[in-house]
């Protein structure tokens, strides 16, 4: 692994929790991280006593630091939600300027930060949505959109794809296709899955993109008849699924969501909260399929996590509809002014520094060819798939019968051979985004070329172990 350099004191300390900075390592400091976690902190999706957590010290750029001095490259910007990276002077400095006038106020008054946030947001959505509702992530965007399709339609049942995640909230968790619903139900009783394009592993039989497309709208439009269109309130899709497998649709497949939405009057909800904010090297990757929803939603990228925010971008038709009837939610922290200072440095680093441009770039020139060669020469690459900064390699124990190298939601034993994939990844200096059978590959847009081809070689070596699992 890569410790820091000794020469760079920036990268070479950490701050504790008395804000006093010292050099690396520091097994005493470690210690205290591991004792204050494991005897107070209550980690989510785990079961407690069987996870070990990473005690970080410090971050910055594409790298952070354990209390050893270990170096990792973030390839999954922690939860994708990491744009601009671990401690960006321009974000930092927002947030210290913000504190230091206006650290907090109730969302009903009118804050400049919150407006000038709300402005910009809205300059770069598609179509009419030009209206923000601040929340405070991911999870409650998606409630409070969903929580809008109803109020304008009249109607209760929304539609989700099963290979989904969409938040952990009561609405949000139902609308979640992926394993991770399974324990929380029942909940909301008003969600219906359906399956969605995955041309590697087509449900359809397709031989094609186009035909993969065709078919899984024309399955769509089945669901929506069976369910009762006039039941049904809103779909929402991931433009690009995330988690569940970096999945971009085919040539024509959200159109044809969009087409079905409009003849059956149902409100059509993009859930952008991992792709967007230049993840795929658009504002939002919608506009790189040439459609328009009737509501975003959106966080991570927005301010990279620096302080908690997320929300929902509003089309015209249905934020008239609240100008005499009042919206019935709110969040005492919503649209709040540190997060919203961050949000707003995040967009001047954005246009001055050409972060869109240079993700496309790195993606098609350094990202695509170089997973493509990989492909060609680990047998345990059954596909790459990506956009921009945002890939996933699946891999296989056959690739004739594209056996998944592990089980469907595999855990224990049965994981054995990703986690031997991501030990390796680590060992190497590369801190990985692991799902299923797959590695993602998602790290902070201001990544160097030079870290980013370190990192896909560290990659590259690691595929070896999966190889001695292809049968």
């Amino acid at each position: 692994m890569h410790a820091p350099e000794p020469a760079d004191a920036a990268t070479a300390t950490y701050a504790d929790r008395r804000g006093t900075w010292h050099p690396l390592p520091d097994a005493a400091a470690e210690a205290q991280v591991r004792s204050d976690d494991r005897a107070h902190v209550f980690h989510s999706w785990s079961a407690q006593a069987l996870i070990d957590p990473l005690p970080v010290a410090a971050g910055e750029g594409s790298t952070f630091w354990d209390y050893q001095g270990n170096a990792y490259l973030d390839f999954s910007s922690q939860l994708v939600n990491l744009n601009l990276g671990h401690q960006h002077p321009d974000l930092v400095a927002a947030i210290q300027q913000q504190a230091g006038r206006l650290s907090t106020i109730q969302p009903s008054m009118a804050s400049d930060v919150r407006g000038d946030l709300a402005r910009r947001i809205a300059e770069v959505s598609p179509g009419d949505l030009d209206r923000v509702f601040f929340t405070n992530g991911g999870t409650d965007a998606n409630e409070y959109a969903v929580r809008m399709a109803r109020a304008v339609t009249g109607r209760r049942k929304v539609l989700s794809m099963y290979r989904s995640y969409h938040g952990g909230t009561a609405t949000a968790i139902s609308l979640t296709g992926d394993p991770r619903r399974w324990a929380n139900e029942p909940s909301d009783g008003s969600v219906a899955h359906f399956l969605g394009p995955y041309p590697y592993r087509s449900s359809f039989h397709a031989d094609s993109p186009e035909q993969e497309a065709s078919r899984a709208l024309a399955h769509l439009e089945q669901v929506i008849i069976l369910e009762g269109a006039g039941t049904i309130a809103a779909i929402i899709i991931e433009t690009i699924v995330g988690t569940n497998g970096v999945l971009v649709p085919p040539p024509g497949y959200l159109q044809g969501v969009r087409e079905l939405c409009d003849r059956f009057g149902i409100v059509y909800i993009a859930d952008e909260v991992m792709v967007g904010f230049g993840r795929v090297g658009e504002w939002f990757a919608v506009n790189a399929f040439d459609v328009v929803p009737d509501l975003i939603t959106f966080a991570k990228g927005v301010n990279s996590g620096y302080v908690p925010l997320g929300g929902v971008v509003i089309s015209q038709r249905i934020a008239e509809h609240f100008d005499t009837v009042a919206f019935m939610g709110g969040l005492t922290y919503s649209g709040h002014p540190l997060a919203c200072a961050a949000g707003v440095a995040t967009f001047e680093v954005f246009e001055r520094d050409g972060i869109l441009e240079r993700v496309r770039d790195l993606g098609s020139r350094v990202v695509e060819p170089r997973l493509l060669g990989m492909a060609e020469r680990h047998p345990s690459v059954g596909e790459v798939r990506g956009l921009g900064l945002f890939w996933a390699i699946e891999l296989v124990s056959d690739a004739s019968s594209r056996a998944p190298l592990v089980p469907f939601n595999a855990s224990g034993a049965d994981a054995a051979p990703m986690a031997a994939v991501a030990a390796a990844c680590k060992q190497g200096g590369l801190w990985p985004f692991v799902h299923f059978n797959r590695l993602h590959v998602a790290p902070p847009l201001v990544i160097t070329e030079a870290e980013l081809v370190r990192g896909l070689d560290i990659i590259d070596e690691a595929l070896s172990i999966a190889d001695g699992y292809v049968a």
